[in-house]
């Protein structure tokens, strides 16, 4: 069970986690009215990162609408504190989104790359092995937060080695393709790495947060984490990736109006 059912709550701390988790939810929504709205901006070889990237709004958007619903639902006030009431909120269901969204967020990667089709199938698939074995790592440990610490730092040892070889791949291929691209896009793709680095590992931190700091501040500290996370490196990170494919679409010579007149050139 996760820990957040355990202990109660301030009116204070109970907000904070019903209103971080509405934010993130609506953030989700602004960021696929985005990509929806910019896809004529991009070139057609470009296209399927916002394609990707509305899919991942859409599967974040339902997973934190119902942890913003299920939060509300399961803690009742008494005694001026919030109690579980007789359901129950779980983390364990962002794992299962995760799952969905962390290859096609690392797919959006691999599109704007500039790889050649052999060497973008091959990092695709160490993309998307290397994702999954992280998440389900993670969700098998989560279970073990109020029951078995040993069990739950174990298995978050684990997963961190995916993530640290996701890092090491992003860190690596992000910088061997910035000489080739134009300096708008490469600046950008510059700041994505960041992304990767310090917003990515506020997922670790989160996850080890009950064998830590076990109160409720601990609670409302990793859904701060756990929703920021999920805006910046979902939202923001695809805005970014879009900007780069911008770039790359205009220094290719696509325009909209090109695309209509059939002047762009060919790939």
């Amino acid at each position: 069970m996760n820990i957040e059912n355990l202990l109660t709550y301030s009116p204070v701390q109970w907000q904070i986690v019903a209103h971080i988790l509405v934010l993130g939810f609506a953030a989700q929504a602004a960021g696929l009215v985005y990509f929806l709205t910019t896809l004529k901006d991009l070139a057609p070889r470009y296209r399927m990162a916002s394609v990707l990237g509305s899919i991942v709004m859409v599967s974040a958007f339902l997973l934190l609408l119902a942890q913003s619903l299920s939060w509300q639902n399961t803690f009742v006030l008494q005694n001026d504190v919030f109690v579980r009431g007789e359901t129950i909120f779980s983390n364990g269901f962002r794992y299962l989104n995760w799952l969905i969204d962390v290859p096609l967020l690392l797919l959006q990667l691999v599109i704007v790359l500039g790889l050649t089709a052999v060497a973008a199938r091959r990092l695709g698939i160490l993309f998307v092995g290397s994702g999954a074995a992280m998440i389900v790592l993670g969700y098998i440990g989560q279970f073990y937060e109020t029951s078995n610490l040993t069990a739950l730092w174990v298995w978050g040892a684990v997963s961190t080695i995916f993530y640290i070889v996701l890092l090491f791949l992003t860190w690596t291929r992000i910088g061997e393709a910035l000489p080739k691209m134009p300096q708008s896009a490469a600046g950008t793709m510059k700041s994505i790495r960041w992304i990767f680095i310090i917003f990515w590992t506020f997922y670790p931190i989160a996850y080890i947060l009950p064998a830590i700091l076990p109160t409720a501040d601990g609670v409302v500290a990793r859904q701060l984490l756990f929703t920021t996370a999920d805006i910046v490196a979902k939202v923001i990170y695809g805005v970014m990736i879009t900007k780069v494919a911008m770039d790359l679409s205009k220094a290719e010579g696509y325009t909209p109006e090109s695309m209509e007149a059939g002047t762009i050139k060919a790939d």
